[in-house]
């Protein structure tokens, strides 16, 4: 079952007194996802609504990061509260899909993990690291940390819930 949020963004913390929230970007498409008037909805890992709709009045990017100031939360004991890691997201339905066959992160867990066409694992999650994330992947009842990213990922298949990876030599040995 399709989720009906994509997550493109988790709160870090307020910014400035004047009711900023840096965020830690989870879309390759920032600059057309964060515009003035676009509704961002708080959602859990699965992709579904957990609180009311935030509307953006501006946003900018800062550093390796974007800060979003939103409708009606002027200060920053407004965003005080937040927990950590609050992730929002757009109806998938207003996005357009263009992406050939790479995976959501909500697509993530339960795929097949693949090395030469070889089922080699399954995978967990993706967690978040400085510089990127890493899948979190079951191999022979064990967790494995792979790097998400070229060369060692070397595809995604979405139809078939398929992760191809090339680890390098050691990776997956226990």
């Amino acid at each position: 079952m399709e989720a009906g949020y994509l997550l493109v963004a988790r709160f870090a913390k307020p910014h400035g007194l004047k009711g900023e929230a840096t965020v830690f970007v989870l879309t390759d498409r920032p600059a057309e996802i964060f515009v003035p008037g676009r509704v961002l909805t708080p959602v859990d890992e699965a992709g579904q609504p957990l609180g009311p709709d935030l509307t953006l009045e501006r946003a900018r990017p800062y550093h390796r990061r974007w800060l979003l100031k939103f409708a009606g939360l002027d200060e920053r004991s407004a965003l005080e509260g937040w927990p950590t890691q609050r992730a929002f997201g757009v109806p998938t339905a207003t996005i357009a899909d263009d992406r050939d066959t790479r995976l959501y992160e909500y697509e993530v867990p339960g795929a097949t993990v693949l090395v030469d066409g070889e089922v080699v694992g399954t995978a967990r999650g993706l967690l978040p690291v400085p510089g990127g994330q890493v899948l979190v992947m079951e191999r022979e009842g064990r967790e494995v940390l792979v790097p998400f990213r070229p060369p060692i990922l070397v595809r995604t298949d979405r139809t078939r819930r398929e992760i191809e990876i090339d680890p390098p030599p050691g990776l997956l040995e226990p």
